[in-house]
């Protein structure tokens, strides 16, 4: 199973329980390895008491979420999301954050044009990956499952992502999430085609049922998805990074005591992964 060392708290599992300053003690309490931050907790804190905790805690930011979101109605707006994520490179640079995690976004309001919202995908990532180069802040494409295509994100397996990456070229790189890619009967294959590009690898438990599609995630062990064996598929495909639990549960884990969560989230991480 893996080893605890290599465990970071993606903060979304305890974003109804603790602010950043708040999460980042108690992660660090609990001898935590890493945190993946999102920028709502990020402004609410301000960046620069951020960064400064962080050091005093002494950990390491697996990952900054999320920028992408790029399709729109019109230019202005488009051009608005891609100088949002250019301030995302920003905020990783100063936090030392192992990659950027791109959530790219679905269709615009009132669209039906799945392909021409893929279009304004790739090409807002190559208005932002020179700057994402030039900071030398990885982009981590992570596809969503297909039930989010339409509102949250129109890059849905890895093959559509590493496509783009084949693409784009240098300094960019997928996010393979469990919850969202363990059920693609191309999934060994394309994570084997992933070699040297997976920047980062997030885990939890598909529930059956599940009662929420976005807000109903398991702790790693409750559920059906093969962790172990997708642990060893993405270590045999180069990664050795840091492996994030981020669970949204507003029934269950994001209701229990904070202290609570990161303890099972210890114990999962060394049984379940």
């Amino acid at each position: 199973m893996a080893e605890i060392g290599r465990m970071s708290i993606n903060q979304a599992t305890t974003r109804e329980q603790h602010s950043l300053a708040e999460a980042i003690a108690a992660y660090a309490a609990h001898g935590v390895t890493g945190i993946s931050i999102w920028r709502d907790k990020l402004a609410e804190c301000g960046l620069d008491r951020a960064v400064s905790l962080i050091g005093e805690h002494g950990l390491r930011v697996s990952g900054l979420c999320r920028a992408g979101q790029f399709p729109a109605a019109d230019a202005a707006e488009r051009q608005a999301r891609i100088d949002d994520n250019l301030l995302a490179v920003e905020q990783a640079v100063a936090l030392g954050a192992d990659c950027l995690v791109i959530v790219a976004g679905g269709l615009p309001e009132g669209s039906r044009d799945l392909p021409g919202a893929r279009s304004m995908i790739r090409d807002a990532l190559g208005a932002v990956l020179p700057r994402a180069r030039a900071a030398g802040v990885p982009l981590a494409i992570e596809p969503l499952h297909p039930m989010y295509a339409a509102d949250r994100c129109a890059i849905n397996t890895l093959s559509q992502a590493l496509d783009l990456c084949d693409e784009l070229g240098e300094g960019i790189g997928v996010a393979v999430d469990a919850y969202h890619v363990w059920w693609d009967p191309d999934l060994a294959t394309q994570i084997a085609r992933a070699r040297g590009r997976i920047l980062a690898f997030h885990v939890c438990d598909w529930l059956v049922p599940t009662t929420d599609l976005l807000l109903d995630r398991g702790m790693m062990g409750d559920g059906v998805i093969d962790l172990p064996a997708m642990r060893a598929a993405v270590e045999a495909a180069g990664y050795a990074g840091l492996i994030e639990v981020e669970i949204f549960s507003a029934a269950n884990w994001w209701r229990r005591p904070g202290d609570e969560v990161i303890r099972t989230c210890r114990e999962r991480f060394q049984q379940a992964v």
